[in-house]
């Protein structure tokens, strides 16, 4: 591994909060190092979780019958040449080299939904062995800042996350049109990802509680409306000045949410007042 960076930052998130537009204005500065998920794959299979993989305990056939098939993913889910369970530094290394800028500053996201199994693969490394959490990050990310970000409306989470998973297409950039396959709706995967998302921003809220750490929080919301104001405010707390606007590929993406998703929440809505 070369030279370790002197600062770091993990943008902890849940699916459909925003993170990736962030990171996009992010990692346009050119200084604010390379945030990507490095660490998504799963202890067990070591590739990111598979549409079903959101659904253990979801006895419903639609939801089922409406996901891509697996064989449709495995272009899509190979395994990293540096992931090995049995070898996770070479894959914790590879990350470190990634994603840090120039000037010495690492970043990553990282989201709940993998984020125990990446602690329990560092752990398997023998100089983070028995350490805490907060330790242990510490110890992989030298001066380590939190980015926590939530979104305040859960309900259209849930519906953009639904979407995506029958899609499986996380992002969208502008003009591009949404392709031939048409999403379903489904009240049964809305609620089921809906209940998911609370309980794992509820985890983060936790985990920073209990490593007596405060992050930096940001809202879906803000990002939204200011991406390149909401990078703004991750730089100043990592300690980077900028002269310029972060500006760059964020502005070419667009949002996937449309009339389809809208529909879909009020449809929601209205189906979970009759229950």
């Amino acid at each position: 591994m070369s030279t370790p960076p002197t600062s770091s930052y993990l943008i902890c998130a849940t699916q459909r909060c925003g993170s990736t537009l962030l990171c996009e204005s992010l990692k346009a500065t050119g200084v604010a190092g390379e945030p990507r998920e490095y660490f998504e794959e799963l202890k067990e299979t070591g590739v990111p979780r598979r549409p079903r993989e959101y659904f253990w305990g979801v006895r419903s056939p639609e939801v089922l019958r409406l996901l891509p098939q697996e064989a449709d993913l495995d272009r899509d889910s190979e395994r990293k040449p540096s992931w090995s369970r049995e070898n996770y530094a070479a894959h914790y290394e590879a990350a470190i080299e990634l994603g840090t800028s120039d000037n010495g500053v690492f970043a990553a996201k990282v989201m709940w939904s993998y984020f125990p199994d990446f602690l329990e693969l560092m752990r398997g490394i023998p100089r983070f062995a028995g350490k805490g959490d907060g330790s242990l990050l510490g110890s992989a990310f030298p001066g380590l800042n939190y980015v926590f970000i939530s979104r305040s409306d859960k309900v259209r989470q849930a519906v953009s996350l639904w979407r995506a998973l029958q899609t499986w297409k996380w992002r969208a950039a502008s003009g591009e049109t949404q392709g031939e396959q048409r999403p379903v709706y489904s009240f049964d995967a809305i609620d089921h990802l809906l209940d998911g998302l609370r309980r794992q921003e509820d985890a983060w809220r936790g985990f920073f509680f209990r490593i007596g750490r405060d992050p930096l929080q940001i809202t879906y919301e803000e990002i939204a409306a200011d991406p390149d104001a909401a990078a703004r405010r991750v730089l100043e707390t990592v300690g980077i000045h900028l002269e310029a606007e972060p500006g760059g590929p964020a502005r070419e993406m667009r949002r996937q949410a449309d009339e389809l998703s809208e529909s879909w929440v009020q449809t929601y809505l209205e189906d979970v007042s009759r229950r």
